[in-house]
């Protein structure tokens, strides 16, 4: 059994907002996505999936995004992005996934799951762009949901941790981070242009990975054997 993770999946089966608008790249991309994630994830993997995982405003649009999800090899957990607008509680979530049948899809929101003897934590994050009240309050609960995911572990065994966010994290998540003694962080977001000059790097024992799907080239990336 192996850890993967890829973010940003941005699905609109349900809607009309394709992706080929910025670029030859995401053209016809599920596709792409959809080979190289069965040939590469096993039944008996488990793929972390970022953020930004479909174009829906309504969880109830999200149905043939989740279908095509499910339909893919492996359990996967995911989380919140800042396009995920259809996103409401986890009961909802929980009860939208157990009436269509989406046996293979969980949700990270203030929780971790153990996976193997790897713990998985995180939440989306946020990317402070002012200092207006609102984005000050996002932020601040932002870093409490990281906070609870990791204070879920009490009790639980494990061996090593993984931190998944969707944006990159700034200085304050990082501290948090690497005071819980995480191995491995990984994130996504950044697109494009973000990806210029763009390396994965280590700081304070913590390894941190970019995730995004057109970064991977549409391959979820081994995180842990």
């Amino acid at each position: 059994m192996a850890l993967y993770a890829i973010s940003d999946l941005h699905l609109s089966f349900g809607t009309d907002k394709p992706m080929d608008i910025f670029g030859n790249k995401w053209e016809n991309y599920e596709k792409r996505l959809e080979k190289n994630w069965n040939n590469t994830v096993k039944e008996d993997d488990t793929v972390i999936l970022n953020g930004d995982i479909s174009w829906a405003m309504y969880l109830e649009e999200t149905y043939e995004d989740f279908k095509y999800i499910d339909s893919l090899n492996g359990n996967k957990i995911i989380l919140k992005g800042n396009h995920d607008y259809w996103w409401t509680t986890m009961s909802k979530h929980n009860a939208w996934c157990q009436k269509n049948g989406f046996n293979s899809i969980r949700f990270l929101h203030n929780n971790c799951y153990i996976y193997n003897e790897t713990a998985v934590c995180g939440t989306r994050g946020w990317q402070m762009t002012s200092c207006n009240s609102d984005d000050i309050k996002i932020y601040n609960r932002e870093i409490e949901r990281l906070k609870n995911s990791l204070a879920d572990l009490k009790g639980k065994n494990f061996e090593n941790t993984v931190i998944a966010l969707h944006y990159p994290p700034d200085e304050n998540f990082r501290n948090i981070i690497s005071n819980a003694g995480v191995k491995t962080c990984i994130f996504g977001h950044l697109h494009g242009q973000g990806f210029k000059d763009y390396k994965d790097y280590t700081e304070n024992g913590v390894e941190y990975k970019l995730v995004s799907s057109d970064y991977l080239k549409f391959k979820p990336i081994k995180i842990l054997d």
